[in-house]
């Protein structure tokens, strides 16, 4: 008899369960990958013992290649990518850092990398040797770049705003950039994985939120798909840590301009406005229009979203709350939380979670909805894993179980 005890986890749940219902030892891995320079998905292996299927099924390795990966985002996306045994990074894109080992730019990665020198951007010869590309550059590199030869061999998941906003006037308005290849904007999915999780397991190319609209839109999300709220009362006040802005120097980031201060900045303007009314005028079934101000708080990581809204009918704390567990009770990714509870920043940094409370306010006939992310995992590299995960087939969590570190 084949001791499915030694292999422990999912396969070996199924092979007991096929041994009692009188199947034998034959039983079957659904979405087995066999990597070499691409995947092949094999619909099932029969395993009557064979220990050499099994290891090569532990040997399965993903081809990833990130360009831009010494940004904060692109670093963070390495410093998740290497703690798998089944991602293997090919290219370690920077255009500063071209010729350096990357461990001297991030020393916490010295005794994980050696000799991995930064390459360039050249997003057409890495699809020669990637399955999934990774762009964490600034908007308008990925759109200049992108060509259906390229994604006809590489998936890419874009962590700029190049692809999330559908109409093309509006980005080139708020972004001031003219889109070089708006032919693509129509396939991108948003890879927002709560709601277009489908859309994401069969995408070639994912649009990565920008990390205000993942907070803002998660902790909205339900009140407005449901219409317990006014959509055109909305107000969103956010805060976020210093690593938002980025790693280059500018004056606005320095440690005196933020240290024992905090400011609001893009009021009225900030560029993420119309990617969060995008999405939540797709929610509400009609078009929304919003008040956002986001701040600059002194801490490194963290978004903190309170958002504002008049009911369109009287509700109690527990009905508020039956409609946040329906959408995301079986989200492993949201955390709802018990009413009187606030989220902090505190409880999700360097973790994929996102934190969800609610406040119903009845003096002023408000709700008051308020969330927590890491602005750099979940609002950005851990989300980009997430989709990444998703379109390979692989347990949504894969790689992304870390308990946010504290204190």
């Amino acid at each position: 008899m084949y001791n499915y005890e030694a292999l422990g986890g999912t396969e070996g749940k199924i092979g007991r369960q096929r041994e009692r219902e009188g199947a034998g030892t034959e039983y079957f891995w659904k979405k087995v990958f066999s990597y070499q320079k691409k995947i092949t998905i094999m619909d099932s292996i029969s395993c009557p013992g064979d220990k050499q299927k099994i290891q090569e099924r532990k040997n399965i390795m993903i081809k990833a290649g990130i360009i831009g990966a010494t940004g904060y985002a692109g670093a963070e996306l390495v410093r998740l990518l290497l703690q798998r045994e089944d991602v293997e990074i090919v290219w370690y894109g920077s255009r500063s850092y071209v010729g350096e080992d990357f461990a001297s730019i991030y020393r916490n990665m010295s005794h994980i990398l050696q000799d991995e020198p930064c390459k360039d951007d050249d997003m057409a010869k890495l699809a020669e040797l990637a399955d999934v590309i990774f762009t964490a550059t600034p908007q308008g590199f990925c759109a200049s770049q992108v060509t259906e030869d390229i994604l006809s061999k590489a998936k890419i998941i874009d962590l700029s705003a190049d692809f999330r906003i559908k109409d093309v006037e509006v980005y080139q308005q708020w972004y001031k950039l003219r889109h070089p290849t708006p032919q693509f904007i129509a396939e991108a999915v948003y890879g927002l994985p709560e709601v277009n999780r489908e859309k994401i397991k069969g995408a070639r190319l994912i649009a990565n939120p920008g990390c205000y609209p993942t907070c803002s839109f998660l902790t909205l999300y339900p009140m407005v798909k449901e219409g317990l709220v006014d959509v055109g009362t909305i107000i969103i006040d956010a805060k976020s840590g210093t690593s938002g802005a980025g790693r280059s120097a500018k004056v606005p980031s320095l440690y005196c301009e933020v240290n024992e201060s905090m400011k609001p900045y893009g009021v009225a303007s900030h560029r993420h406005t119309p990617e969060i009314e995008e999405q939540l005028s797709y929610a509400a079934g009609k078009p929304v229009v919003i008040s956002f101000t986001p701040h600059l708080v002194p801490m490194n990581r963290g978004i903190l979203v309170t958002a504002y809204a008049a009911l369109t009918k009287p509700v109690t704390a527990e009905e508020v709350k039956e409609v946040y567990d329906r959408y995301y009770g079986e989200e492993y990714f949201v955390r709802v939380m018990s009413p009187g509870m606030v989220p902090q920043t505190r409880w999700v940094e360097g973790s994929n979670f996102v934190d969800i409370a609610f406040q119903v306010d009845t003096r002023t006939n408000r709700l008051v909805m308020m969330g927590a992310i890491d602005n750099m995992v979940k609002g950005a590299a851990g989300q980009a894993i997430q989709n990444m995960n998703l379109m390979f087939g692989l347990l949504e969590n894969t790689g992304l179980k870390q308990i946010a570190v504290f204190p």
